[in-house]
């Protein structure tokens, strides 16, 4: 059997397969962030290993792990946990969401060799520029870091004692040369870090590490039971879906939105605010548009309002035309195509007939808007799309799917009954570590092909062109209402 972990920003799953890829259990435990300022983000990494153990407990105690030849990680990327020389956090995560450090970045990404380099724009999400953040703000903890890993690697130090990322993971710090696959001293140097800092690289299919005795003894495994290096939660995900290959994609609608397409080549493109980031499978990259909140969207709707996310959106009916009103996701600012960490989000165009259903479709909309934004980014990078899956817990709203798929203009493919995500991403690098198949990467059964409605095809992009021009407006705005 193969495990997979992935941790997640609002929780831990664990998932067990044989070796024919088939479920043989899984578990979750939750994860909570805390949110002490505007704009910042923190977890606290023993949380992490406390849900792990918690996973663990429970799939122990359900199936023996005893014949368990692997492990696989995925995690939420981008998050900086620093590590001092005797192997203690000096601080909570700082995560992906956070852009505290927007400051920092926009200085970074100025001087063009982090771009030349990286491949990549300098984010406020992304890990280089939150170290430059804490250099500045708490530099009696910059001067303590020995180690600086992301949310993942921090749970595989617990696995193995060993201080290893993978390159997908690693091309989401801004330190990673992302064509040669490797650290780049330079970048690591204007950081005020070198590669002691870092850890070992690995591609995500190959072995970082083994299972420490004492943790095998505990939950049953057996012997030397190998830690693949795993990926960043969207390549992961990817593998899970088969989406290693030119010209598929996945559209993710978990907290955060993706559009992941994979390339088989390096071809950065980072005007575009496209991420350009080296796949989990060695000499494969893939490119993918962010948007920083889609079921976050919704879930900070339906709490507004009272509600429980799925029964809302149980209760649309089928698929209509745009209304008049109009939803901005930029809750926490955005990603692609405008990389703009100040930018929030805004109803517009409500009226006294707007009800809470309304409200609903126009938040759904909203995302699906921002992810025609990315596509369009995509393309103008010169990637293309030939067959597209949806994955992540939104992908079970059928409503959604539609609106997507008509506002795209594409047809989406839903795969059948079973987890394709993360953890089982997860579970199949651990797989091909241990065994050393890739063939194994295979796209799942599909139980069904969403085309989109051609009767309103014209509707959804005319509301896609005021939701751009409204964009623009927002833009001219803080948070606080002032012109900036």
């Amino acid at each position: 059997m193969y495990l997979g972990l992935d941790l997640g920003t609002s929780g831990l799953k664990g998932l067990l397969i044989d070796a024919e890829q088939r479920l043989v259990a899984d578990a979750v435990a939750p994860l909570t962030t805390s949110r002490t300022q505007s704009g910042w983000s923190e977890q606290n990494p023993a949380d992490w290993i406390a849900a792990a153990e918690s996973v663990l407990d429970s799939l122990a105690a359900r199936q023996s792990l005893a014949d368990v030849r692997a492990i696989g990680l995925s995690g939420q990327m981008h998050g900086a946990t620093l590590i001092d020389a005797a192997g203690e956090v000096l601080r909570p995560a700082i995560l992906w969401n956070d852009t505290r450090s927007s400051r920092e970045a926009a200085e970074m990404d100025a001087d063009p060799i982090w771009r030349e380099v990286s491949g990549n724009v300098v984010f406020p999400g992304f890990t280089a520029p939150k170290l430059a953040w804490v250099r500045n703000a708490e530099p009696r903890i910059f001067e303590k870091v020995a180690k600086v890993l992301l949310p993942k690697d921090y749970l595989r130090l617990w696995l193995t004692g060993d201080y290893v990322a993978d390159m997908s993971d690693a091309a989401g710090t801004s330190w990673l040369d992302t064509g040669a696959r490797d650290w780049s001293d330079a970048l690591l140097s204007l950081s005020g870090l070198s590669r002691d800092a870092m850890p070992r690289l690995v591609e995500g299919s190959e072995v970082s590490g083994t299972l420490r005795p004492g943790l095998a003894e505990r939950w049953g495994f057996g012997e030397r039971v190998a830690v693949a290096g795993g990926g960043g939660d969207n390549a992961a995900s990817a593998v899970g879906m088969g989406v290693v290959e030119e010209g598929t994609a996945f559209v993710s609608l978990g907290t955060s939105g993706v559009l992941f397409a994979a390339t088989n080549s390096y071809r950065p493109d980072p005007a575009t605010a496209v991420h350009t980031f080296c796949h989990a499978l060695p000499g494969t990259w893939h490119q993918m548009g962010v948007i920083l909140a889609a079921t976050d969207a919704l879930n900070w709707y339906a709490r507004l309002i009272g509600a429980d996310p799925a029964e809302l959106t149980g209760t649309l009916g089928g698929l209509r035309p745009p209304g008049r009103t109009l939803f901005l996701p930029y809750l926490g600012g955005e990603r692609t195509p405008l990389n703009d960490a100040t930018i929030r989000g805004a109803f517009l165009g409500l009226e006294h007939a707007a009800d809470r259903i309304d409200a609903a479709r126009a938040v759904m909309e909203g995302v699906a808007f921002a992810l025609v934004d990315c596509r369009d980014a995509l393309a103008a990078a010169g990637t293309r799309i030939e067959t597209c899956f949806a994955v992540g817990g939104g992908s079970k709203s059928r409503y959604w799917l539609e609106a997507i798929a008509t506002a795209l203009g594409a047809p989406i493919s839903v795969p059948a009954d079973g987890d394709f995500g993360g953890a089982f991403g997860a579970a199949r690098l651990g797989l091909i570590a241990a065994e050393g198949d890739v063939s194994i990467v295979t796209p799942p059964e599909i139980a069904e092909v969403i085309e989109p409605n051609a009767d309103m095809t014209d509707d959804f992009a005319a509301a896609h062109a005021r939701f751009k021009r409204a964009a623009k407006l927002v833009i001219e705005l803080d948070g606080y209402g002032s012109v900036r």
